[in-house]
Parts: structure tokens; C-alpha cells; sequence
């Protein structure tokens, strides 16, 4: 049996591990850069891991000969043969159920669930049993299973397949949480999701599956649970995860066109939060607006807001802004437009900061 899996270390000091001010990567002498999309990416990431030990395995409704719904897990059946890239009733409580203790036999099981919306008739297993094994056997006993789910909204899709649902994970202790928002990231943070002692939920944005990027396969640009600075700027901090990342850029390029300069962290880990680019870029700016799809009451951002308030308050010259859906369940496709962030609405909270 080949195993060439490093831990990426324990939930505890993995922030303690992350990165907490070099936002900026340094590019090796010599490195392998592809272009491809997100979604292949995610599956050169999978197919890596599959290469480099027999005991990870992916397991998931429809992704053995479709591969998958967003065709993440194309090929990799026929590569590594049905034991290894199985075919799942639909029932996601079973999937992650089976994967528990798959991963209490040694393995390291990989699940997709197909839509983030089908992930809450196994949110059982997941918060009581797969966030609370380890703390429950004092650390002997360990559950490196990854779940994987398609999040977030800007494909026009309907009921139950459009959902925001990072903020369950997050406030549940036991669970790293962690979201790509680039090819590259998703190439690297689901080898090192896969490696990680510790449960994962990987919350893979769909609006992202589509876009093209570069990626390095010589070497990887940050540990997993590290935030970046994608974008220098000195009046505003804008802040965010996911696909709200690209939306964060596009309105830092309108602002600038209007003469405000506008600073843009991408969170990458949700659980835990590599606060240290975030505080490092707010006071700097003195100002901070933090963006995302989900709905805004008790959410990643309202966490995030009150550790920079709590940490870089004599820094502030305003108060921290928030922009999220609202707070209602996920409209139908028509509505999507109205519901989600987009520039306009970010651009107008950093006039609103601005003028304090």
C-alpha cells in the first residue's frame, strides 16, 4: 500500500501553522504552470491524491462514469478502477456515515455531495458524530474524511440547489472549513484537505467551476488555512470567501477608476480564520467591508467583523461594514440577482465608510 500523505497538523494549531502576514506568494525559480478551470483543477488535485495513496477514496451519487455533476471526478473512475471511485445510493446521511468508518478503518474517504442544499439530511452525522470523534476518544482516534460540497449561488439554479450553509460548519467545533477561490487554491487545497488529520468540509463555489486560471503543480503557494492579499490598496479593506472573491476585485477596479484605493483579502480558510493578513490590512486602511452570499445574521462575517473590532479597534476609522444576502432562504433563479452582493451594493458600503 503507497502512502505519501503529509499532515497538515491537528485542528488546534492550525492557526497557529497559517500564515499571518505574508499575503503576497513568492514564485519559484523553476515551476510547472498550466492554465486550466477550476473544476479540472479540483480534479488533478483528486487525482494526485488518489496517485499518491491507496487508501484515499471518492464516493458520491453519479461520480463514477458521469463524474459527477460538475464533472470534478471526469476520468478518474475508469483510472482508478470502482474501488476506489464508487458509486453512492442517494442518501447523503449513508454516504457520510460510511465514511466515518471507513476512515476508523485507515482510510481517507472523500465525499461530494452534489448540491450544498442535499447536504442536510447527513448533517447529523456530520455534527455529532464526524466533528466529535476525536475530541470524544481524548485524540486517538482521528477522521481524515473530506466532504465536498458545491455551494453558493450564481448559476440560476433552483430550490435546494442554491444555499450558503458555511456558517453550520463553522460554529461547529471539531470541523476545518475551508473554500478555493481560485484554480490554483483548488488544485492545493483539496491534496492538503485530503492529507489533514482532521475533518473537512470543502465548499467548492459553483459560479467558479467555469473559470480558467493558472496553476502551479511544482509547488504550493500558501498552507490551507492561510488568508491572502489579492490586491493592494491603501483607503479600504474589502473582505471575503469564495466566489464573492472575484466580486470584491471587480469593485476595487470601479473604485479605483474613482480614487479610491481598495485592498482585497480572500479568506480562503473559514474554520480557522487566519486573522493575521485581515488585522495587517486593516490597519493599514482604517476601514474594512466584508462581502459574502450568505444571509447576514450570525454568519462568517459578522465573526470576522467583531474579531477585527475586538483586535484592531484603535486602527478603525469606521466601523466595519457587512453586505450578504438577506435574510431569507435562497430565492428562486429570477431573483438571484437581486439577492446576492454584487459590486454596486460593496462599492456603496465603502462609500458608506468613507464617510466617517
Amino acid at each position: 500500500m503507497t502512502e505519501t500523505i503529509a499532515s497538515t497538523g491537528s485542528a488546534t494549531d492550525a492557526s497557529a501553522a497559517a500564515s499571518t502576514g505574508s499575503a503576497t506568494d513568492a514564485s519559484p525559480a523553476a515551476s510547472t504552470v498550466t492554465t486550466m478551470p477550476f473544476s479540472r483543477a479540483l480534479n488533478a488535485g483528486l487525482r494526485a491524491a488518489l496517485a499518491g495513496s491507496d487508501r484515499v477514496l471518492l464516493m458520491g451519487e453519479d461520480i463514477g462514469p458521469l463524474g459527477g455533476v460538475f464533472r470534478v471526478t471526469e476520468g478518474l473512475q475508469a483510472e482508478f478502477g470502482d474501488r476506489r471511485v464508487l458509486d453512492t445510493p442517494l442518501a447523503e446521511s449513508g454516504i457520510v456515515g460510511t465514511a466515518i468508518g471507513l476512515a476508523m478503518a485507515g482510510f481517507r474517504p472523500v465525499c461530494e455531495i452534489q448540491f450544498d442544499g442535499f447536504v442536510f439530511p447527513a448533517f447529523d452525522q456530520i455534527t455529532s458524530q464526524l466533528a466529535k470523534q476525536t475530541y470524544r476518544h481524548e485524540g486517538a482516534l482521528q477522521l481524515p474524511v473530506v466532504i465536498r460540497i458545491p455551494y453558493g449561488g450564481h448559476i440560476g439554479a433552483v430550490e435546494h440547489h442554491q444555499e450558503s450553509p458555511e456558517a453550520y460548519f463553522t460554529h461547529t467545533p471539531g470541523l476545518r472549513v475551508v473554500s478555493p477561490s481560485t484554480p490554483n487554491d483548488a488544485y492545493w487545497m483539496i491534496q492538503d484537505a485530503i492529507a489533514s488529520p482532521d475533518p473537512v468540509i470543502f465548499l467548492e463555489p459553483k459560479a467558479k467551476y467555469w473559470q480558467k486560471g493558472e496553476v502551479d503543480t511544482s509547488a504550493r503557494a500558501l498552507p490551507l488555512h492561510a488568508s491572502r492579499v489579492v490586491r493592494r490598496g491603501t483607503d479600504v479593506t474589502l473582505v471575503g470567501h469564495g466566489a464573492m472573491v472575484s466580486v470584491l476585485l471587480q469593485a476595487a477596479a470601479i473604485a479605483e477608476s474613482e480614487g479610491t484605493s481598495c485592498e482585497v483579502v480572500d479568506v480562503r480558510s473559514l474554520s480557522p480564520v487566519d486573522y493575521g493578513p485581515i488585522l495587517d490590512s486593516v490597519r493599514r486602511t482604517g476601514r474594512m467591508v466584508y462581502a459574502q452570499e450568505a444571509p447576514g445574521f450570525t454568519s462568517l462575517g459578522s465573526e470576522i467583523a467583531a474579531t477585527v473590532m475586538e483586535r484592531a479597534f484603535y486602527a478603525l476609522e469606521a466601523p466595519v461594514l457587512r453586505v450578504s444576502g438577506f435574510d431569507t432562504p435562497f430565492p428562486p433563479a429570477k431573483l438571484e440577482g437581486a439577492y446576492l452582493p454584487d459590486a454596486d451594493r460593496i462599492l456603496e458600503a465603502v462609500d458608506r465608510s468613507l464617510t466617517y
